[in-house]
C-alpha cells in the first residue's frame, strides 16, 4: 500500500514528457521481451529439430570409422608398409572414441540393448584386428589368415548390426521429427496470437495513458471557453497532477478566483460611491456650519506660544526663576502637542514631553507626585507614534494616584528585551479591575474626565496610535491586581521576531 501511494506521488509530480517517455519505454520493453522469448522458444525447437537425426549420423560416422580400420587392416596386410600402419592406428583410434559413445549398461530398450552389443561386438573386433596386424608383423602366416577371417566375419556382422539399428532410429526420428514440426507449426500460430495480444495491449494502454493526459486539458478547454463567455461562477478544475498541465490548470483556477474576487470588489466599491454621493449632498450642508464652528473654536498657538515666552521673559527680568522655568515648561509641553499630534517622534522625545508634563503637574500640586524613570540610551533613537506616553502618566495621575491618601509614586522604564522594546507606565494608585481592564482594551472607554486636565488623546487614541504605525508589531497591556494594588500599562514593540516581554 506504502508502494502504491509512493508510486503515485511520483507519478503526480512527472512532467508531461518524463510520462509519456515512460509510456513508450514500458510499451518497448514489453515487445523487446515478447520477441525475446518467442526467440528463445523457436531455437530451442529449432535445436531439438537438429537433434532429431544426431543419432543417424553418429551411426553413419560409426559405420564409416569401422570401415577406415577394415580398409587399413587390409592394405597392411597387403603392403605390410608403415603409411597402412599408421593409417590402421589413426583408424583404430577414432573408432574406439566413437564405440564409446554407444550404450555399456545392461537395459531393456531394444535401440540400447543393440549399441550395447554392437559396443562389445567392436571391443572384439578391434582386439581381433590387433592380433591380425600382430601375426602379420610375426610373419605368421597361419595365423593372421584364420584371424583376420574371423575378424572378417565380425566386420560384416557389426554392419548388420549397425544398418539395423540406423534403420530403427530413423524410424523413431522420422516420427519425432513429424511430432516436433506440428509443434513447431502450433508454436509460430501461439507467437503470432502473442504478438497479436501484445500490441492490442499496448494500443489500449497507450490510448488509456494519453486519455489520462488529455482529459484535464479537454476540461480546462471547455471550462476557459466558459469563462470568455463571462461565466467566472465557474466550479475549479481539479488539479491532479503537477506536470505541465497540472500547473496550467492551478493557474487558470487562481486567474479566475482573482478575476471573482476583484469583480465584487469592484461592486462593493461601486456601491459604496453611490452611497458616499448620496452622503454628499447632506454633508456640504453641513460643511460650513462645521468650519464656522471650527473658527470660532480655534485658538491661534502662534499667540499662545508667544504670550508664555512674554511671560518667560518678564519672569527672568523680575528674577522670578521658578515663574520663568515653569512658564517654559508649559510652552514646550503645547508646542510639542501641536507640532506632533500628527507625526512620528523618537522615544528621546516623548520622554522629555513625560518631564515637562510631570514639572507642570508638580508646580501645581506643590512636588505631591514622586516620579522616577529607568532609561536605556540604547533605545532614545527609536522611533514611535507621537503622544503615546504622555496620555499614559496622565491617566496614571488622573486615575491612579490623585484620590489616594497615600503617597502617590510613577515609575516609567523604557528597555529592550528578547528582540523587543518594552515601555512601562506603574503607579501605586487605585488599581483596577478586570472587567475595567477588558473594557478600556475593548475600546469601550473612550472618554476622559471632563474635569481633569487630560489634552484629549485618551488610551484608545494610545492603541489605535500603536496600531496603525506598528500593525501586528506591537501590542498594549493592562496588569492590576485588583483595587488599590496599583497599576502597570505596558507596550512592547517587536524589533525582529515576536517574543513575549516580561518584566
Amino acid at each position: 500500500m506504502r508502494i502504491k501511494s509512493l508510486v503515485a506521488k511520483k507519478w503526480k509530480y512527472m512532467t508531461l514528457q518524463q510520462k509519456l517517455s515512460l509510456f513508450f519505454m514500458i510499451t518497448a520493453m514489453v515487445i523487446l521481451a515478447v520477441n525475446l522469448y518467442m526467440y528463445a522458444v523457436l531455437n530451442a525447437m529449432a535445436e531439438r529439430v537438429e537433434e532429431v537425426y544426431v543419432s543417424n549420423v553418429s551411426l553413419n560416422d560409426l559405420a564409416q570409422a569401422l570401415d577406415y580400420v577394415q580398409d587399413s587392416m587390409e592394405s597392411y596386410l597387403n603392403t605390410k608398409s608403415s603409411e597402412a600402419m599408421e593409417a590402421y592406428y589413426r583408424s583404430d583410434q577414432q573408432y574406439r572414441q566413437l564405440q564409446e559413445r554407444l550404450n555399456g549398461q545392461a537395459t531393456a530398450n531394444e535401440i540400447l540393448l543393440t549399441e550395447k552389443n554392437i559396443r562389445n561386438l567392436s571391443e572384439t573386433y578391434l582386439e581381433l584386428a590387433a592380433s591380425v596386424i600382430q601375426a602379420k608383423r610375426g610373419r605368421n602366416v597361419e595365423r593372421y589368415g584364420a584371424l583376420y577371417e574371423e575378424a572378417r566375419l565380425l566386420y560384416e556382422e557389426i554392419h548388420t548390426f549397425i544398418y539395423s539399428l540406423n534403420n530403427e532410429q530413423f524410424k523413431d526420428n522420422s516420427q519425432n521429427y513429424q511430432v516436433l514440426m506440428v509443434s513447431l507449426r502450433n508454436m509460430e500460430v501461439t507467437s503470432v496470437v502473442i504478438l497479436l495480444l501484445v500490441q492490442l495491449v499496448n494500443v489500449s494502454l497507450i490510448v488509456v495513458s494519453t486519455r489520462a493526459i488529455t482529459k484535464p486539458l479537454q476540461r480546462l478547454a471547455v471550462v476557459a471557453d466558459e469563462v470568455a463567455g463571462g461565466n467566472f461562477e465557474v466550479e475549479q478544475i481539479p488539479v491532479q497532477s503537477m506536470d505541465e498541465v497540472g500547473i496550467v490548470t492551478g493557474t487558470f483556477n487562481q486567474m479566475v478566483g482573482n478575476i471573482r474576487e476583484y469583480i465584487r470588489q469592484l461592486q462593493q466599491t461601486m456601491e459604496r460611491e453611490n452611497r458616499l454621493k448620496e452622503r454628499e449632498l447632506m454633508m456640504q450642508s453641513h460643511l460650513k456650519d462645521a468650519q464656522l464652528k471650527y473658527l470660532q473654536a480655534q485658538i491661534n498657538p502662534h499667540f499662545l506660544f508667544n504670550t508664555l515666552n512674554a511671560g518667560a521673559q518678564l519672569a527672568m527680568m523680575e528674577e522670578a526663576e521658578r515663574t520663568g522655568e515653569f512658564l517654559e515648561n508649559v510652552a514646550a509641553f503645547f508646542r510639542y502637542n501641536v507640532r506632533k499630534n500628527d507625526q512620528d517622534a523618537t522615544l528621546e522625545e516623548e520622554i522629555r514631553l513625560v518631564d515637562n508634563y510631570i514639572y507642570i503637574l508638580n508646580v501645581r500640586f506643590s512636588g505631591e507626585i514622586l516620579f522616577s524613570r529607568e532609561i536605556d540610551e540604547e533605545v532614545l533613537t527609536v522611533r514611535v507614534p507621537s503622544m503615546i506616553l504622555q496620555p499614559l502618566v496622565e491617566n496614571a495621575v488622573n486615575y491612579g494616584i490623585r484620590n489616594i491618601d497615600r503617597e502617590g509614586r510613577i515609575e516609567l522604564s523604557v528597555y529592550r528585551q528578547r528582540g523587543e522594546i518594552c515601555i512601562s507606565v506603574w503607579d501605586n494608585g487605585a488599581g483596577m479591575e478586570p472587567e475595567r481592564i477588558r473594557q478600556v482594551l475593548a475600546g469601550e472607554v473612550r472618554e476622559t474626565d471632563p474635569g481633569s486636565s487630560s489634552n484629549g488623546v485618551g488610551m484608545h487614541n494610545v492603541m489605535e496610535r500603536l496600531r496603525l504605525y506598528f500593525h501586528d508589531r506591537a501590542k498594549l497591556e493592562i496588569f492590576s491586581e485588583g483595587k488599590d494594588r496599583g497599576t502597570e500599562i505596558l507596550i512592547t514593540i517587536l524589533e525582529e521576531e515576536e517574543k513575549e516581554c516580561t518584566e
